[in-house]
């Protein structure tokens, strides 16, 4: 017996990976429009926006540390950790940054570059990115 998850024609798959795009995408724009609320600076927001893609020089030193530091700095854990302590201290800049990490995190996730497994940077749990990705 077939279940929902291992359907021949991958629908149900597919469904899936749509549906955490259409997450990310909200997480983006949920951000960004907190962000704009907050009325913190935009140059702020502009700078850091892509800070978190630092994590990738991870895979300079081997895959294992890549995809360890890659995935500690896109999982929403530490970002929603910030987010906390700011709103805990009343820390702006904390709150701040939380959002544009998170804001990151999002974006990523939108185009389908999501937390990476073990077997390789081109493997996350989004599917496979990049050459030698499987296109069946």
């Amino acid at each position: 017996m077939m279940d929902a998850a291992n359907r021949e024609d991958g629908k149900t798959a597919v469904d899936i990976q749509l549906l955490l795009r259409w997450e990310g995408i909200s997480l983006f724009v949920g951000m960004t429009f907190f962000y704009w609320v907050s009325d913190a600076p935009w140059i702020d927001y502009a700078i850091f926006l892509f800070v978190p893609e630092l994590a990738l020089l991870g895979y300079v030193v081997s895959p294992q540390i890549g995809t360890g530091i890659y995935n500690a700095v896109h999982a929403i854990i530490a970002p929603m950790c910030l987010a906390i302590f700011g709103i805990l201290t009343a820390e702006p800049l904390a709150g701040s940054l939380a959002m544009i990490w998170m804001a990151n995190i999002g974006l990523n996730r939108t185009f389908g570059w999501g937390l990476r497994y073990g077997a390789g940077f081109h493997f996350n749990h989004l599917g496979s990115i990049g050459c030698g990705r499987d296109t069946a």
